[in-house]
């Protein structure tokens, strides 16, 4: 008994010390994030997603990786976009773009793993979004998407309404005084729907990290195989971890973090990182939304997707010598509590948070 009420400690000081090490970063990165979505036309955005060219596919990405990092409201808003006249292979696009590009993604993987895997997530982003086109291009069958657009919906979803200032140039909705309500009210939209999966990320981490001895990580990932098995199981395996682990978006990071340090290739976090988008809640919403054999298509594809790329990036980073020495101390460095910078940076976060909250308090946003 006392040693179970060590060990739940010991996981609670896991998940506190790691959201203490990210929480300055995710203000900020929802804080850019709600400015983007506040300047950035929506309706536009979906007008020019008509076509699959690779013109549509960037557009598509960029407009993912300004909006929010919520897999369910990526989601949500990849069946918007599609709905409404956008390419299959775009719609996807964006949804990949906004779960991989995200700002908010890279600063809390550079901060809990280091800067090689918010390089990775980035540059590897870039890759799941053209080896998924590619995929979609050579593979997706035309009455498929027939069948998907026309699908009557079951049951609703994670939804994003997203407040866009109205008229003029970016820069003029930037300068309007209803920016700063419409930044408010994103950034409290994010956090209410993000707040259960970073929580549930935060907690799950702590968990693992304390009941989950290394030799089980190191097993499931073959640690003393050849380098060849190593790296095969890892972008095999690390994508079915993630299917089973149920946590999506920012969430997952904490758990990669704990792979990492129980063992895990690089290539087997990286693929644990890209799937996020195939938990199985979100292969349900996708089912409610398009039926079931898109789902099916999605989920194929996906997995697909995040294994090749998964591939390119692990040799790519090996070839130049810059995949990072695994950290089995995490526990020590992220539950290291002091008066230096992540203390003040937490100080001016709160603050803006406050501010934020307070400011779309006042100004409720308004459904119809």
């Amino acid at each position: 008994m006392t040693d179970l009420i060590s060990r739940l400690g010991q996981a609670l000081l896991m998940a506190t010390g790691m959201f203490w090490q990210t929480g300055w970063s995710l203000v900020l990165g929802f804080a850019i994030s709600g400015v983007l979505q506040a300047v950035v036309p929506a309706d536009k955005v979906r007008d020019a997603l008509g076509r699959g060219g690779p013109k549509q596919i960037a557009l598509a990405s960029l407009a993912g990786a300004a909006s929010s990092s919520c897999s369910y409201a990526s989601a949500a808003i990849m069946r918007t976009l599609f709905r409404k006249g956008a390419a299959f292979v775009a719609s996807l696009a964006f949804l990949f773009a906004s779960t991989n590009l995200v700002l908010e993604l890279g600063i809390v993987l550079y901060l809990l793993l280091g800067w090689q895997f918010a390089a990775a997530e980035w540059l590897g982003g870039v890759v799941l979004i053209a080896v998924m086109s590619l995929l979609v291009r050579l593979t997706l069958p035309r009455r498929l998407v027939e069948e998907a657009r026309g699908h009557p919906e079951q049951g609703g979803g994670h939804e994003h309404r997203s407040m866009t200032v109205e008229g003029g140039t970016w820069a003029e909705r930037l300068r309007s005084p209803d920016t700063a309500v419409r930044v408010a009210q994103n950034f409290a939209m994010d956090w209410r729907m993000l707040w259960k999966d970073l929580a549930a990320g935060f907690l799950i981490g702590g968990l693992l990290a304390a009941f989950v001895p290394q030799t089980v990580w190191q097993t499931l990932f073959l640690d003393n195989a050849p380098e060849w098995q190593r790296v095969s199981a890892g972008v095999l395996i690390g994508p079915l971890v993630a299917v089973l682990s149920f946590v999506c978006s920012i969430g997952n990071v904490p758990l990669a973090a704990v792979l990492w340090a129980g063992g895990a290739s690089f290539g087997g976090v990286i693929a644990f990182l890209f799937a996020d988008l195939i938990i199985l809640p979100l292969l349900d919403v996708y089912r409610r939304y398009f039926g079931w054999r898109t789902a099916l298509y999605m989920a194929v594809v996906f997995y697909a997707s995040m294994v090749v790329s998964t591939l390119i990036v692990d040799r790519s980073f090996s070839a130049l010598g810059i995949v990072p020495e695994q950290a089995p101390d995490m526990a020590r460095r992220v539950t290291h509590f002091a008066f230096n910078y992540t203390f003040w940076l937490n100080l001016v976060a709160l603050a803006l948070a406050v501010w934020l909250f307070v400011l779309n308090r006042r100004h409720p946003m308004k459904h119809g």
